[in-house]
């Protein structure tokens, strides 16, 4: 899996491109990593901030939640935004699972790609997510062991965002296309379960924090509701940022006075952002 998106990867110690061995890589000045038995390679450098990484009981919620297909209109969305998408790699940073990135392989089958997280426990279903997906650990806030211009499409749902990396490894003619919540989403279960709240501002940040690096060429906002069982809502709580913060006894008190099954709105913003042209440095 990682032999069709290999020419992608950068080594994180010297930028220099990847070769494989029998059991991981190597760049020419004799850097090595190791590919696990699951198939994904650790690129992550030095003492990385693993504890913001999704736990296994995240991932696992993740798995159960996204395979039951609530999101699966977002997944279309996003092979809507690759579809034009000039030659080149997907790579999704942030990918968690694979989930969303095998959706749009699956719509794309002349496609690749590369699935970056920084959580091993997620690149574990990644790294098997879809025959054409390779899948890489490394931490979103460093420079990203992929070279220069080669990703098509640069995927972020619901992740981290490093501008000026996202905009180096994009190729000139492609798009970043960001997924991000809604002030509406979940709206239902945020105040009957005291989950975090999406700010009204949130685009507005993400556009600027873009501003240096990125254009907006085009946006839409998907909503609809889901028909979420108890279950289903424990699950959706436990995947996403919410987990960190929610006491489980005090969830499952609240959970129980809700209808079961209850109405839940998804309301997801999906964007895409045209490369800024930058002077090269003299």
């Amino acid at each position: 899996m990682l032999g069709d998106v290999l020419h992608t990867l950068a080594c994180p110690h010297c930028g220099a491109d990847l070769a494989g061995e029998d059991t991981g890589l190597r760049c020419a000045a004799g850097h090595t990593f190791d590919i696990a038995r699951q198939g994904y390679v650790n690129l992550l450098t030095g003492n990385g901030p693993t504890g913001t990484a999704d736990t296994a009981a995240m991932v696992a919620a993740r798995v159960d939640f996204l395979g039951a297909g609530h999101y699966d209109r977002l997944g279309d969305a996003l092979a809507a935004a690759c579809a034009d998408a000039p030659p080149g790699t997907l790579v999704d940073v942030g990918a968690g699972t694979g989930h969303h990135l095998a959706h749009v392989l699956d719509a794309l089958p002349d496609r690749c790609g590369l699935a970056l997280d920084i959580s091993k426990y997620a690149l574990r279903r990644a790294a098997r997510a879809h025959p054409r997906m390779g899948a890489a650990v490394c931490d979103a806030w460093r420079p990203l062991p992929v070279r220069e211009g080669v990703a098509a499409r640069v995927l972020n749902v619901f992740a981290p965002r490093n501008p000026p990396e996202l905009h180096r490894v994009l190729h000139p003619d492609g798009a970043l296309i960001v997924a991000a919540p809604a002030p509406g989403h979940l709206g239902e279960l945020v105040p009957a379960l005291d989950l975090l709240r999406v700010d009204t501002d949130k685009q507005e940040r993400i556009d600027a924090k873009l501003a240096s690096w990125f254009t907006v060429r085009d946006r839409q906002t998907l909503t609809y509701p889901m028909t979420l069982d108890h279950a289903a809502i424990a699950t959706v709580v436990a995947m996403g940022p919410s987990a960190w913060h929610t006491d489980p006894q005090r969830l499952r008190t609240r959970l129980a006075a809700l209808a079961n099954p209850q109405v839940v709105t998804a309301s997801i913003t999906v964007s895409a952002y045209d490369p800024v042209r930058r002077l090269p440095n003299p």
